[in-house]
């Protein structure tokens, strides 16, 4: 499926390939619900790196968090400008990239179930909406964002 997103402030428009496209992974965790996730929580979706094509690329700003006071690999990216929190990319998983789904202007297909990671971790205000048939983890889960997408045919080649 093909993605078009872009920051808060438009100076920052990209646009990529996913296979992934379903926005069910909710991850609580310190990082991800401080720099993207203002509601508890911040949806990462799944796309092909080499297919990433930015406008305005002079207008991103890159974050690297601490893990277990570690800087982690990953790469947080975000536009300058207006703080818009816009996707992740690591260099262990070069061809992947992570938009978040805050930042996709296109229509994203509703998933039928959801995955709530990183429970462990998310604050006392937050109450997540888990529903009967939605799956929950204090830390990751074993499936990758590919797998839980192949596991219920929902990958998309368009």
């Amino acid at each position: 499926m093909h993605l078009e997103g872009s920051c808060h402030c438009g100076a920052v428009r990209f646009s990529l390939e996913s296979s992934t496209p379903y926005p069910y992974m909710r991850c609580y965790c310190s990082i991800c619900r401080k720099t993207a996730g203002g509601g508890g929580y911040a949806i990462n979706l799944g796309g092909d790196f080499n297919t990433l094509k930015v406008e305005g690329a002079e207008d991103i700003s890159v974050f690297h968090a601490s893990i277990d006071g570690t800087e982690s690999p990953g790469e947080r990216r975000f536009c300058s400008k207006c703080g818009s929190a816009l996707w992740v990319w690591d260099p262990r998983w070069p061809d992947l990239v992570h938009p978040f789904a805050s930042a996709i202007d296109t229509d994203l297909p509703v998933p039928p179930e959801r995955v709530h990671l990183m429970l462990a971790y998310a604050p006392d205000w937050c109450q997540p909406d888990i529903r009967d048939n939605d799956d929950r983890f204090d830390e990751y889960p074993e499936e990758s964002i590919a797998g839980w997408h192949e596991k219920r045919g929902l990958t998309s080649d368009d």
